[in-house]
């Protein structure tokens, strides 16, 4: 006979093969994200080409979670708390899954970039915004395990930083174009990795709000930090790939 406790055992089973999965799936966009920021800086084609093929195995665990997390709602009938979890594990899959695109997108434009005229300074620039959102993504992801609610917030007031380094690289991408419309195709491309970077900072923001959920029941509160300031430009699609 099944009662409570054995099907709230098994739930928690169920739910740590989730988590433990998700924590896998974070590493490898985690690497996905340095290695193509590292391969663009570098010039690394095949280190960009490593990164390409990486993005199989995000995918892949994405699909793994999804289908897990679809037995878990039909075969152990959660609770109103562990739905949460679920949905805001469900939430949190989907967006590591469009950071791993976004940097496998990076890594086909760093291939492109390598054949033109570098612009001086500017990869190392894209490198550091990167960085900066590995840092968020880990500790978005502690904040998860740990239930910490303040380092979520920390994670989602930083998206702030990535956005002003974003709209600093913006602004020189366009007065090199300026100085000499020889550099405009290596700055075009650089600009769209830029953005990448800056949407990377987006999504792991919507992580941290799904830790939030995760652990308050609540989103918060007000509009979310920005400081893009060319967001209201929707007919970029920093998300579309290279043919």
């Amino acid at each position: 006979m099944n009662d409570g406790k054995h099907i709230a055992s098994a739930f928690d089973r169920d739910l740590e093969s989730v988590q433990a999965k998700i924590l896998k799936m974070g590493g490898l966009v985690e690497a996905s994200i340095k290695d193509s920021s590292s391969a663009l800086d570098n010039r690394d084609e095949e280190l960009a080409e490593k990164v390409r093929k990486g993005d199989a195995a995000i995918d892949a665990l994405d699909e793994q979670i999804n289908d897990e997390v679809a037995n878990l709602i039909a075969l152990r009938a959660p609770t109103a708390v562990d739905l949460r979890t679920v949905l805001a594990i469900m939430r949190m899959t989907s967006n590591l899954e469009r950071i791993g695109d976004l940097s496998k997108n990076m890594a086909k434009r760093s291939n492109v970039l390598g054949q033109l005229t570098q612009i001086e300074g500017a990869t190392g620039s894209v490198r550091r915004m990167a960085r900066a959102v590995e840092a968020m993504l880990k500790d978005a992801l502690d904040a998860f395990i740990q239930r910490d609610e303040d380092l979520a917030r920390d994670v989602i007031e930083r998206d702030r930083e990535v956005d002003e380094m974003y709209n600093t690289l913006f602004r020189e991408f366009l007065t090199f174009m300026l100085e000499d419309p020889r550099n405009i195709t290596a700055c075009m491309h650089l600009h769209f990795i830029a953005k990448n970077v800056e949407r990377m900072g987006d999504h792991v923001t919507s992580i941290a709000e799904q830790v939030l959920f995760y652990v308050t029941g609540d989103y918060p509160e007000g509009d979310r930090p920005k400081a893009d300031v060319t967001a209201t430009d929707r007919s970029f699609s920093p998300e579309s790939e290279l043919d």
